[in-house]
C-alpha cells in the first residue's frame, strides 16, 4: 500500500511497474532531434481527418493502441484509463477514447497532464483498485492555437519568450509488479504539486509563469525523500522550455540546490530550436508525453538511466480566465522512475 514520505511525497511500496508505452507525434515533431524514436508520425496535420480537434483526438487513440499491442493487451485487460488535454472539456481524450469501451477517469492539469495522469494511474494499481491502467495524454499546435491565442489564418506575430505546442500524445500501460516481473521500469513515488501563482499574465511566457511551480514540487520531493539532484541520472521538467529552464535552476539555486547537472526539459529536447523556429521551445501536453514515452523510457530499459524524476509542469488558465486579466495559476506533478 502506499505510504507518506515527508509532507508530499507518496511512496509506492510496490513499484507499479510501466509494462507499454507509445508516441504517436506531427511533421514537426518528427523532424526534431528524437524523430527515430517515436512510434508513429504523421506528415499532415490533419491526420485524414476533418478537422485539428479530431486529429488531436487520433492521435490519442493510436498512441494508446500502439502502447496496448506492445504489451499484448486488449481492451478489456485494462481497468480504467486516465486521459486529459487541453481543449474546453477534453474533448480530445473523450472523443478520442470513447470507442475503446474502458472505463474512463478524465484529468485536467493542463500540460503536468502527463506527470498527473501517470501518478494518478499508479496509485490505483499500488492500492489494489486497478490490475492494469492507462495513462494519456495529448496536444496539437493547431487545435491549441485556435482555443488559447488566434486562429491560424490570422498570422499574429509570436513574442520570443513563445513556445510551440507539440501535436505529439503518448501512453503509458502501468500494472501490478507481481504479475510482470520482467518489467524493467518501476515508479517508485509521486509527489503532487501546489497551485502556485506569482502573478504573471503574459499568456506568451508560460516557462515564466510555470517555473516557480515546478521549483515548489522539486524541492518538496527533495526533502521530503533526503535526496539531492546528484542522486538521479536525469531530472526532467515537462515543458519549461529556454525562458523557463533557466528560471527553474535560478530559484533552484537561491535555495542552495543545483539541478543544472542533471537537468534537462522536455520543451528543449522535442525540436532543435536554432532550425526549427520554434522561439523559447517547445509546449502542450503532448511535448512531455512524446519525450517521456520515447527516448526516455527506452533508455530506461536499454538500462542507460536509472533514476529518473520526471516533473510535469502546466498553467491552469483558460481563454476566459486570459480574456478577464487574470494571472496564470500553475501546478507541477512529480514521477519518480527507476529501472
Amino acid at each position: 500500500m502506499p505510504s507518506r514520505k515527508g509532507k508530499y511525497t507518496i511512496e509506492l511500496q510496490t513499484k507499479p511497474a510501466v509494462l507499454s508505452f507509445a508516441s504517436v507525434v506531427g511533421k514537426k515533431e518528427y523532424e526534431g532531434p528524437y524523430g527515430r524514436y517515436y512510434d508513429k508520425n504523421y506528415n499532415d496535420t490533419t491526420l485524414g481527418e476533418k478537422s485539428w480537434e479530431k486529429a488531436e483526438s487520433r492521435l490519442q487513440n493510436e498512441a494508446v493502441n500502439i502502447a496496448l499491442r506492445k504489451a499484448n493487451l486488449k481492451n478489456s485487460d485494462i481497468d480504467c484509463i486516465f486521459a486529459g488535454d487541453l481543449l474546453n472539456q477534453c474533448i480530445s481524450s473523450t472523443f478520442g477514447l470513447k470507442g475503446l469501451n474502458i472505463p474512463f477517469l478524465g484529468q485536467f492539469g493542463a500540460c503536468s497532464t502527463m506527470a498527473q495522469t501517470m501518478a494518478v494511474a499508479s496509485l490505483f494499481v499500488e492500492s489494489g483498485a486497478a490490475k492494469k491502467a492507462v495513462a494519456v495524454t495529448s496536444s496539437h499546435f493547431c487545435s491549441a492555437e485556435r482555443q488559447f491565442r488566434y486562429p491560424l489564418e490570422y498570422g499574429g506575430q509570436r513574442t520570443p519568450t513563445a513556445q510551440w505546442t507539440a501535436t505529439a500524445a503518448g501512453s503509458v500501460t502501468i500494472g501490478t509488479r507481481n504479475e510482470n516481473l520482467n518489467a524493467k521500469v518501476g515508479i517508485s513515488s509521486v509527489t503532487f504539486g501546489r497551485i502556485t501563482d506569482y502573478g504573471i499574465k503574459d499568456v506568451n511566457n508560460m516557462g515564466a509563469a510555470m517555473a516557480p511551480a515546478a521549483a515548489g514540487t522539486l524541492l518538496d520531493f527533495f526533502r521530503d525523500t533526503g535526496t539531492g539532484p546528484l542522486d538521479y541520472d536525469l531530472i526532467l521538467t515537462g515543458d519549461l522550455g529556454k525562458v523557463g529552464s533557466d528560471l527553474l535552476e535560478q530559484l533552484t539555486r537561491a535555495d542552495h540546490v543545483d539541478i543544472a547537472p542533471v537537468h534537462n526539459d522536455c520543451g528543449l529536447m522535442i525540436y532543435d530550436r536554432e532550425k526549427q523556429d520554434v522561439h523559447a521551445g517547445g509546449s502542450g501536453c503532448g511535448c512531455s508525453a512524446a519525450i517521456l514515452c520515447s527516448p526516455i523510457l527506452q533508455q530506461m530499459e536499454a538500462g542507460r538511466l536509472h533514476r529518473v524524476v520526471f516533473i510535469g509542469t502546466g498553467a491552469l488558465m483558460s481563454p476566459t480566465s486570459s480574456q478577464q486579466g487574470e494571472t496564470i495559476p500553475c501546478v507541477a506533478h512529480l514521477v519518480y522512475l527507476t529501472a
